[in-house]
């Protein structure tokens, strides 16, 4: 039972930091932004912002790396290791939007009327794609949950199989796929917003790198075959064989 709260309370956490994190990313409804706040010396800005995004990308590759689940398996239980890696990752992301340094100059691109409109309309599209993707691959496992749930009613967890449901036909990572749209889609576009930007990006393309070869090495050809038939990010390949 006690895991069981554990995995709903590191969940929650996680949903309250990525709904903050809708409002960071597009510069509205909260109390610090990625443009917001007081901007300081360019350099200590540059410097902190980077340590962030870099902290983040630390945490997130390698506590989901299968060498480090063998390792850490030994001291966190079975049923709360994915949960803790979900509660790892919100303090990371909380410890990002409370320290941003933002930068505010120069303005990389400003558009107005429709354009802004059409941006935000693909802004809102990417956190659609976000959440559509988590359930598709079984949003309670990938939280915790059901792991958690599992412990608590003796029963082990399903193992984990190929699927490829829906937009995972066309594209092999929708859920960064929809995390690159927001972070490109905004109406105003400053040099602190393309850092954030670029290093949120940067870090996705080395994270996929790093997680299809762990999904090669559970898979196999079956992988390799998905692989070569569907795009990473853009679905411009062939469709996948359900």
């Amino acid at each position: 039972m006690f895991f069981l709260l554990y995995a709903l309370v590191a969940y929650l956490l996680f949903a309250g930091t990525t709904v903050y994190l809708v409002g960071f990313t597009g510069d509205f409804a909260v109390a610090r932004t990625v443009d917001g706040g007081v901007a300081g010396p360019l350099g200590e800005a540059v410097a902190v912002d980077l340590t962030l995004l870099g902290l983040f990308a630390v945490q997130h590759s390698v506590m989901a790396r299968r060498s480090f689940k063998r390792w850490w398996t030994r001291i966190v239980p079975h049923e709360i290791e994915r949960s803790t890696y979900v509660l790892a990752a919100t303090l990371a992301l909380a410890l990002l939007a409370w320290q941003w340094r933002p930068i505010p100059q120069p303005v990389v691109w400003k558009v107005e009327g429709a354009a802004a409109t059409a941006m935000w309309i693909v802004f809102a599209l990417g956190w659609g794609v976000v959440l559509v993707s988590t359930m598709l691959i079984d949003h309670l496992a990938l939280f915790g949950l059901r792991q958690a749930a599992s412990g608590l009613l003796r029963s082990p967890p399903p193992e984990p199989g190929f699927r490829t449901p829906l937009l995972y036909r066309y594209v092999r990572h929708p859920l960064y796929f929809g995390f690159v749209l927001t972070f490109w889609s905004v109406p105003t576009m400053t040099a602190g917003h393309l850092l954030f930007s670029a290093g949120g990006t940067a870090y996705i393309l080395v994270g996929i790198w790093f997680e299809e070869r762990d999904l090669v090495h559970e898979f196999g050809d079956v992988y390799r075959r998905y692989r070569d038939e569907v795009g990473m990010l853009l679905p411009w390949r062939r469709k996948a064989r359900p």
